[in-house]
C-alpha cells in the first residue's frame, strides 16, 4: 500500500483533436469509481504530434508506446512504471480497494439478482466477488464482459484456454485485448503427457472420425475444471441464439456445482441476440478477433472451426461433420464426477 511520500504521476494522451484518449478517460474513470483519483498526485499530457510535451519526453524517456500510464516514485528507489491501472491497484492500492466477506450461499445470491443481465449483473457479481470472478475468454462476447467488467470499477480476473491448436489470429487476438485493457489473463494450457497420449494412441486429427467429445476433454475440459478451483464465481458469454440446440434455455445465473465446490456460474449475455453484441462492440470500440471479418462466427480450434455463408447459423462453422445436438465442447454441460 503506498506511503505518504510515494508520488503517482498519470501520464494521459491527448489527441489532435484536442480530447483524451478514450482508455485514459475509461482509466480515469475506473479509479474515481473506485475512490482512487486522489491517490494520483499529478496529471502530465502527452500531446499526439508534439515531442516536446511533458509527457511524450516522460514516454520517451521510460520507453513506453501506450497510453495512459503511471509513474511511481519513492525516495532512493528507481521509478516503478505501470501500463496498467488493474496492476498499479494491485501492487499499491491493494489494501484500500479490498472487498471483504465470501458468499456463504451461492443459491441465495443467485435469487437476489432478479432479471439482472448485461452490464448491470457484471457489475453485481463483481461487487460480491470481486477478483475471486474469472471472466471465461475466448470469444466475442467474453470481450464484451471485459469491457463491462473495467468500467465497473470492480476488482475481476481473467482466465483463457489455450489448448494448443487455436488460430494464429486468435493467439494475437488475445495478446491485444490483454494490453487493450491492461490486464494479465491467466493462460491454462492441458496436462501435457494427456496429450501426447491422445495423439500417441489415435493421431492428431482423431475427432473427425469418432467425434471431438475425447480431444476436447483433454484440451479443454480438464483445464477448465483447474482454473475454476481458486475461483468463487465465473463468468461466460453464452447465449441462448448461440446454438438453438443445446443452449436455447441457458440462464443468467445458475450454481455450478462442482467436486471442490459450488460456484456461481454468470452468463450476462444469455438473454441477449448476437446483433445486440455487435452493437455493443461497435459502440464501445470493443477490440475483436480479424476472423470475424472474414467469415467466422464462431471460433475455437483451427481443425474445428470454419466461415459460414450468409444465411447460415453461426454454429454450423464448428464440429460440421456431427449432429447439431452434439456441437458442444463439454464446457457448459456441467463437470464430471471428481472434476
Amino acid at each position: 500500500m503506498l506511503v505518504e511520500n510515494v508520488r503517482v504521476t498519470m501520464v494521459k494522451k491527448r489527441l489532435l483533436s484536442g480530447e483524451a484518449c478514450p482508455k485514459c478517460s475509461q482509466t480515469e474513470e475506473l479509479l474515481r469509481r473506485r475512490g482512487l483519483w486522489d491517490r494520483i498526485d499529478d496529471v502530465v499530457w502527452a500531446i499526439e504530434g508534439d515531442a516536446t510535451s511533458r509527457g511524450m519526453k516522460l514516454a520517451a524517456q521510460h520507453e513506453i508506446q501506450l497510453a495512459p500510464f503511471f509513474i511511481v516514485e519513492a525516495p532512493g528507489a528507481e521509478p516503478e512504471v505501470f501500463v496498467s491501472a488493474l496492476k498499479l491497484i494491485k501492487a499499491h492500492f491493494g489494501k484500500a480497494t479490498s472487498r471483504p466477506g465470501p458468499v456463504a450461499d451461492v443459491e441465495p445470491f443467485i435469487a437476489s439478482l432478479g432479471d439482472l443481465d448485461g452490464p448491470e449483473l457484471v457489475a453485481a457479481a463483481l461487487k460480491v466477488f470481486g477478483a475471486d470472478c474469472g471472466i471465461a475468454f475466448s470469444g466475442a462476447e467474453d470481450v464484451v464482459l471485459i469491457d463491462m467488467a473495467a468500467k465497473s470499477g470492480e476488482s475481476f480476473s481473467v482466465f483463457s484456454l489455450d489448448t494448443g491448436r487455436l488460430h494464429p489470429e486468435t493467439y494475437a487476438y488475445l495478446d491485444r485485448v490483454a494490453k487493450h485493457y491492461g490486464i494479465s489473463p491467466t493462460i491454462v494450457s492441458p496436462e501435457r503427457t494427456s496429450v501426447e497420449a491422445l495423439t500417441a494412441a489415435k493421431g492428431l486429427f482423431s475427432f473427425y472420425e469418432d467425434g471431438h467429445g475425447e480431444c476436447c476433454g483433454v484440451r479443454k475440459v480438464e483445464p477448465l475444471s483447474r482454473a475454476l478451483k481458486p475461483l468463487r464465481a465465473w463468468m461466460t458469454g453464452q447465449r441462448q441464439d448461440q446454438s438453438p440446440a443445446t443452449r436455447s434455455d441457458v440462464p443468467t445465473a445458475v450454481a455450478d456445482v462442482r467436486a471442490h465446490a459450488t460456484l456461481a456460474k454468470l452468463n450476462p449475455l444469455a438473454r441477449w441476440t448476437s446483433a445486440a453484441v455487435w452493437a455493443y462492440i461497435r459502440d464501445h470500440n470493443v477490440p475483436f478477433n480479424p476472423l470475424h471479418s472474414q467469415g467466422f462466427r464462431s471460433i475455437g480450434c483451427a481443425p474445428c472451426t470454419r466461415a459460414v455463408h450468409p444465411g447460415q447459423h453461426e454454429r454450423e462453422g464448428r464440429w460440421w461433420w456431427e449432429d447439431a445436438t452434439k456441437r458442444e465442447c463439454g464446457l457448459h454441460l456441467g463437470p464430471k464426477p471428481g472434476a
